[in-house]
């Protein structure tokens, strides 16, 4: 069992190393991978999000079910990352949010779709992306009104109105690609237009591009992080992010809302994914929390492999990978 899983798992992770490798040595430049990054996040990934919410059926299973499973665990991880920076180590309410997003933010896009993908096929793709569609401008929002709320306690800036922060956020959103591939998503459904033809064949194209480069592309940003000094706040963050954030999720797709066992089981995958390199931008856009941020990416990602290949395993020896497939 443990070999099989991880060669489910290993390639996944290997193309990070390989991509990591290729920066590192210098093979390919910083340019060369900031570019794929782009092309995986301004194309590819907002293609394939389009292709997959312009056709899915969710049958009778509730997304709302789904993401209260979801964000769940992510309350949970999230509020015990601030308690951590900020009993433990006695920082400053900023900084207590930016270990909160350290621990709950998780990769959901460059990590999560070519891992669940992987494990799961094509319908594992469906609760994710459902997910997804929401997990940004959710996670965006919440961390602006409560950073708003840190700054106002570190004496830094005043607080602005919740409605002045959504209001701006919904702004920046309305730009991001990923949301934009949503909102066409729903707008092609409500046409009630098939997906056929050069148009799916195109389509299909850019975005079976997007998961080997997705992962490329990860591993050369890792370049930039790195590990960094005060590397314990780091530790004790990953800790939270790999194992209590998908214990919980689990718990609660079990047995508070009964969801299907595949959805089950991508919410509890994608929750062990590595923290989101959205930490790191947090923490460089409110200047605090660099190095907390930076080391739980880095952990969390080197030690991805071990951890979800971990999580397959439990997940299989519950039956819920055996159930999903049926």
């Amino acid at each position: 069992m443990f070999v099989q899983v991880f060669t489910i798992v290993l390639p996944v992770f290997l193309l990070v190393g390989i991509g990591y490798a290729t920066a590192r040595t210098g093979i390919l430049s910083a340019a060369v991978g900031e570019a794929l990054g782009q092309f995986v996040y301004v194309i590819a990934i907002p293609v394939l999000i389009f292709k997959t919410l312009a056709v899915v059926s969710i049958g009778d299973a509730s997304p709302w079910a789904m993401w209260l499973t979801y964000f769940g665990g992510v309350a949970i991880a999230w509020t015990t990352g601030t308690l951590v920076i900020r009993r433990l180590f006695a920082r400053e309410a900023r900084a207590g949010v930016i270990g909160g997003i350290s621990a709950g933010f998780a990769n959901t896009v460059m990590v999560g779709i070519p891992l669940v993908s992987a494990v799961f096929g094509k319908d594992g793709l469906v609760p994710l992306i459902l997910l997804i569609s929401v997990h940004l401008p959710v996670m965006t929002i919440v961390t602006a009104i409560l950073m708003e709320r840190a700054a106002a306690l570190d004496g830094m800036a005043e607080a602005r109105s919740p409605f002045a922060v959504v209001r701006t956020i919904v702004i920046s959103l309305a730009q991001n690609p990923i949301v934009i591939a949503i909102l066409c998503s729903v707008l092609w459904r409500l046409s009630g237009l098939p997906l056929t033809g050069i148009f799916e064949d195109v389509l299909t194209r850019i975005s079976s591009t997007s998961l080997p480069i997705a992962l490329l592309s990860l591993g050369m940003s890792m370049v930039l992080y790195g590990i960094r000094g005060n590397l314990l706040p780091g530790l004790l963050l990953s800790l939270v992010k790999v194992a209590l954030m998908p214990a919980v999720v689990l718990g609660l797709g079990l047995h508070v809302f009964n969801l299907p066992p595949l959805w089950v089981a991508v919410m509890t995958l994608t929750a062990a994914c590595p923290t989101g390199v959205n930490a790191f931008i947090f923490a460089n856009r409110y200047g605090t929390g660099h190095a907390m941020s930076a080391n739980s990416i880095t952990l969390t990602t080197a030690a991805a492999v071990l951890t979800c290949g971990l999580w397959v395993m439990v997940l299989d020896a519950m039956g819920l990978i055996g159930a999903s497939a049926g």
